[in-house]
């Protein structure tokens, strides 16, 4: 459960369900896929000014993908993180849709410039955000509607 939380796309959509299809307890599902979640954080704010220059340069024709995909990240999110700062990054980690999570937060923040300090304490506050949205999903609390 913690390493399908860890995982990008599943992130703690699959892994908290999960641990509680096996029985877990729903406390200790929701602490065990939040940590999970947040156990690559440090490592992608801090380490993805070293690892995309890496990405970008693979030969044809994954560096043009990664190009591509990181200029589309980018100005994705430029705009609404400029406008709205943390809350939008709050946001983005928050909401538990596809192309939204951890992963992307960090990507967007390390993206835009944000400094890795003021970005960590808002990817966590979404991570926790998003863990009790979906805990409470889980467990037919509430009723999430995708259009």
């Amino acid at each position: 459960m913690v390493g399908l939380s860890a995982a990008p796309v599943a992130e703690l959509r699959g892994g908290l369900p999960l641990a509680l299809h096996y029985g877990a307890a729903a406390p200790v599902a929701y602490a065990l896929a939040v940590a999970g979640n947040l156990l690559p954080v440090p490592f992608l704010l801090w380490g993805l000014d070293w690892l995309l220059p890496q990405l970008v340069r693979l030969p044809p024709p994954f560096g043009r993908w990664v190009t591509r995909y990181l200029d589309w990240q980018t100005r994705r999110h430029s705009a609404r993180l400029n406008r709205w700062g943390m809350v939008a990054l709050v946001a983005i980690v928050a909401v538990p849709l596809p192309i939204t999570g951890a992963w992307t937060g960090c990507l967007a923040a390390v993206l835009v410039g944000i400094n890795r300090w003021r970005a960590l304490p808002a990817v966590v506050g979404g991570v926790l955000i998003a863990g009790v949205i979906v805990l409470l999903a889980t467990l037919g609390v509430i009723r999430l509607v995708v259009l």
